[in-house]
């Protein structure tokens, strides 16, 4: 299933492109592993851009536009092994302008003035909880995703009875501390995020627009997996085309061709249920979930297979320290194992497909197909 874009569509994922290319965010990735700082791109392009406000309303100076626009932004950001902070911060926004969030927070928001991270015990690795007595959490995340630098934290608790709420705390509040985590990709922003008896504000969200938050950060990690899978893929691809032995390409020989071709399959599969999962949050908001959690899964394996198949193509320098392919490779064994991890969202499209009426079943798993 393939989507045509709309003039605004088109517009936005070449204006991305076009923003990121004008910085060097592969040599910046290699940086961060001796030792500089991670490139800032917040600063540098996402808030001219207006990435920040994608996914908020114009009443709040936000853009207004849907998941699939927020998509785009993020292939182009992965294709490039960029990390614009997007993924805490559109899943947090999302969550806030769908409980009807102060104008003027949410404005700063969407400007880019403040940067705000989703703290789902859902989104980690980990089995953890965070509960909500009296309005004050508690509660230990790992790998929370750009909670580093973050100004405002929306965390999901469980009420007593299990169902998961929302509250917004401030991030240098008393009884909060978030901490830096190393991570094997270092453009990764991972915190470990400490609750004592913070005070949060209670947003007026749904559980079901809870899920969808969590569900969003996963294919927005989806589309940028898809990104960069494509950019190992055409790293691969342009190798094999200049590579020459025995008096030919080596991309002329057969069994180079079936592997370049077999990361093209597993890119474009991914990419067609990120296609589905940006139709469902326009058309079918109930299916988005399950749309989304499977584009995680998809997108996963095709950025597990192209990275690795990008070093083997490329021989031996491509194994070496020196060579930009281990860069795809890191941010493959990173991405697989964040907002909870592939195998989590695996696990959510199973329950999604048994929690459904057989009807339901068959009708979902058709459009995923």
């Amino acid at each position: 299933m393939y989507l045509s874009l709309t003039d605004e569509q088109q517009f936005l994922r070449e204006a991305a492109e076009g923003a990121l290319s004008r910085i060097k965010t592969v040599e910046a990735a290699r940086a961060v592993l001796d030792g500089e700082p991670p490139l800032d791109l917040w600063s540098a392009v996402a808030v001219d851009a207006g990435w920040p406000g994608l996914l908020v309303g114009e009443a709040a100076d936000g853009a207004g536009l849907g998941a699939y626009e927020a998509m785009l932004v993020l292939e182009a950001c992965g294709r490039v092994l960029a990390d614009a902070r997007l993924l805490g911060h559109l899943p947090a926004t999302a969550l806030l302008d769908a409980a009807g969030s102060d104008a003027e927070v949410l404005g700063a928001l969407a400007r880019g003035e403040r940067r705000a991270a989703l703290a789902d015990p859902a989104l980690t690795e980990h089995d953890v909880a965070v509960t909500a007595e009296g309005g004050a959490l508690h509660g230990t995340l790992r790998a929370v995703v750009d909670a580093v630098g973050a100004d405002v934290l929306v965390v999901v608790a469980q009420h007593g009875d299990g169902t998961p709420a929302a509250y917004v705390v401030e991030a240098g509040a008393d009884g909060v501390r978030v901490e830096a985590e190393r991570a094997y990709d270092g453009t990764r922003a991972l915190a470990e995020v400490v609750l004592d008896g913070a005070a949060g504000l209670a947003l007026a969200v749904t559980p079901e627009q809870v899920d969808e938050a969590r569900a969003l950060q996963r294919v927005l990690l989806a589309a940028e997996s898809v990104g960069a899978a494509e950019g190992a893929m055409t790293m691969a691809r342009d190798y094999a085309v200049d590579r020459h032995a025995f008096g030919r390409a080596i991309g002329s020989y057969q069994a180079i061709k079936h592997k370049v071709v077999e990361m093209l399959r597993r890119t474009e599969g991914a990419r067609s249920l990120l296609v589905q999962a940006g139709r469902a949050w326009e058309r079918d908001r109930a299916a988005f979930p399950l749309a989304a959690n499977a584009a995680c899964v998809a997108a996963a394996d095709a950025l597990d297979h192209a990275a690795p198949e990008n070093i083997f193509i490329h021989g031996g320098v491509g194994a070496t320290w020196e060579h930009d392919a281990m860069l795809f490779y890191r941010r493959a064994e990173t991405s697989r194992r964040l907002a909870g991890g592939a195998e989590a969202a695996a696990v959510a499209v199973a329950e999604l497909l048994l929690a459904g009426s057989p009807a339901q079943v068959e009708q979902q798993t058709v459009a995923l197909r």
